[in-house]
């Protein structure tokens, strides 16, 4: 009987009303709200939940842009890694392709230098792996760059078909029987016959040379420069960008010579050498 008279006082209480009273600064007259200690308490609750409840959406908001952000850097992180590895699988299958080539004239000719959640690994690791690869097939491919230019720039065969007549070095000269240095070789052939490049290289030099006759003069870089002479007519201007094979003119007996045939020199550095040791294709 005692408990349940206690327990109808503070039911009591719980009804019983509070006057809150808003006294403003004005004039105005103040502002009475009466509330019973239970709609306080009901009140301070719902205030209380609703503070709760913002702050988890708040929270769950945070998280939510923090793991979109991630899953947008990880994202980006794959697709870059992607593009890097199939550009290093393209290199490899480029290179497997010309070292299956049987001589180095071949892989320096077929060349292209024309010139990309939790997580248990580390990707800044893996990204600078890739950096050193990727660095390293560069250097390969600029050495197999400087590899192609020199080769192109390298004489290589004869100018035209037909058999050498003449050979570099000491001779005596066909027209004034003296003795004679030969600054180069000669190759008869038939009237007419092409003449090519025997490297590429820009022309420096189309025209009448006197005894030389017609004469053509390239120049291919890394040192090299080849000359042509006595040509029945040369097809090629100062200046002119030309081919390995391209030819650059007939073959003739201009100038002084005893018949058709092409002079041939080979230069490097300013200086006139054999070129005997550049009319056949490196094995």
């Amino acid at each position: 009987m005692f408990k349940f008279q206690k327990f109808m006082q503070l039911w009591k209480k719980a009804f019983t009303p509070v006057t809150i009273m808003l006294i403003p600064h004005t004039k105005n007259k103040p502002l009475n709200f009466k509330l019973s200690f239970i709609g306080i308490f009901f009140a301070v609750l719902f205030c209380f939940s609703g503070i709760v409840y913002t702050f988890s959406i708040a929270v769950n908001t945070f998280e939510y842009y923090r793991m979109k952000d991630k899953l947008n850097y990880y994202t980006q992180e794959f697709m870059e890694l992607n593009v890097t590895i199939s550009a290093l699988k393209k290199a490899e299958d480029e290179f497997k392709r010309l070292f299956s080539l049987d001589s180095r004239e071949k892989i320096l000719e077929n060349i292209d230098t024309s010139d990309s959640g939790s997580v248990d690994f580390d990707m800044e690791k893996i990204r600078q792996q890739i950096i050193n690869t990727t660095e390293t097939v560069g250097e390969i491919k600029n050495y197999l760059r400087i590899q192609k230019d020199i080769y192109l720039s390298t004489p290589n065969g004869l100018p035209v078909q037909g058999k050498i007549s003449s050979h570099y070095g000491k001779r005596i000269h066909p027209i004034n029987g003296k003795n004679d240095f030969h600054s180069g070789i000669d190759i008869s052939t038939e009237l007419g016959s092409p003449v090519i490049a025997t490297a590429d290289g820009i022309v420096s030099f189309s025209g009448w040379s006197g005894g030389s006759g017609n004469l053509v003069v390239l120049e291919h870089g890394h040192g090299f420069s080849t000359v042509y002479a006595h040509n029945k007519k040369n097809t090629v201007k100062v200046g002119q960008k030309v081919m390995r094979g391209d030819i650059i003119g007939y073959a003739g007996s201009t100038g002084n010579s005893t018949g058709p045939h092409v002079h041939y020199e080979v230069w490097r550095y300013g200086k006139h050498i054999n070129p005997t040791k550049y009319t056949m294709e490196a094995s």
